[in-house]
């Protein structure tokens, strides 16, 4: 460990000499933002990356049972753009410091305020938000770029996913967006220019009411009688609901509107569907 904040040290005065001639040189531990779009928002995730470099990290350089910056150089910070749950605790809008315990066979997962922090310093306990507990798991292929990554995207979930030398963990996050989409559809539907479509379709795909959505796509159907789209989404809520025969002759009319706008991608959707149900 000495040796290391010795050449860290090094290189940190290598690069204010250079920099001060007027010469830009590469960071050793370079900086990442990563913005995902997730539910009605987004999630955005700024930190730094160094490299294993031979070194042994968790239990060494990331030493187990102590607070760790989670990457390099400033705190790691994340962005959620909505109130969300991490790792099933509630957490506001807003942007934070993201820091963890790592142990060898559970991690202690902490959102804290301090967005003045460098690093660890000026860490304060009192400013954490969020803290629960995670289980890291062991990759088969050694990371040697510290990597961040937002994964497993639902309508609803992600997981914020961490992995280093052979070691990842999983930070689950889920936003609680359908109270307020089924709101804005009922207000929207109140109102002469009704979103059918978009109604029936989230309907569709998030597994509610398959009726009232058939219901809405009957009536995106009479406002826009030669839209292919709507008819496949017609379909398939028909075949879902069980109604195989009349989802196949819906499928058909959405293919003959697909070809008559010369869009082939909905034959081919369509006849999938067809073949799905044969």
């Amino acid at each position: 460990m000495k040796n290391f904040i010795v050449s860290i040290l090094a290189i940190f005065t290598l690069n204010t000499s250079l920099n001060a001639q007027g010469i830009k040189t590469p960071a050793p531990s370079p900086t990442q933002t990563i913005k995902q779009d997730f539910a009605l928002s987004s999630i955005e995730v700024v930190y730094s990356r160094p490299n294993i470099r031979g070194r042994v990290v968790f239990g060494d350089l990331a030493p187990f049972g102590k607070l760790w910056r989670t990457g390099a150089n400033a705190a790691t910070r994340v962005t959620f753009g909505e109130d969300v749950k991490v790792g099933g605790v509630a957490l506001k809008a807003g942007t934070y410091v993201l820091y963890t315990i790592p142990n060898k066979d559970e991690w202690e997962v902490i959102f804290n305020k301090g967005l003045n922090n460098w690093g660890i310093d000026g860490y304060k306990a009192e400013e954490d938000v969020a803290k629960f507990k995670v289980k890291p798991t062991t990759l088969a292929n050694s990371v040697e770029t510290f990597t961040i990554e937002i994964a497993n995207l639902t309508a609803s979930s992600a997981d914020i996913e961490i992995s280093w030398e052979k070691t990842a963990i999983a930070i689950p996050v889920t936003a609680d967006i359908d109270g307020k989409i089924t709101k804005a559809i009922e207000t929207a539907l109140a109102v002469d220019s009704r979103p059918y479509f978009q109604a029936a379709s989230y309907y569709f795909e998030t597994g509610k009411d398959l009726n009232k959505a058939l219901a809405w796509a009957d009536k995106a159907v009479e406002q826009t009688p030669k839209a292919y789209w709507i008819m496949h989404l017609k379909a398939k809520i028909q075949a879902k609901l069980g109604n195989k025969a009349v989802a196949i002759e819906t499928a058909k009319k959405s293919i003959e509107l697909a070809k008559e706008a010369n869009n082939m991608d909905y034959v081919a959707l369509n006849e999938k569907l067809i073949a799905s149900m044969k």
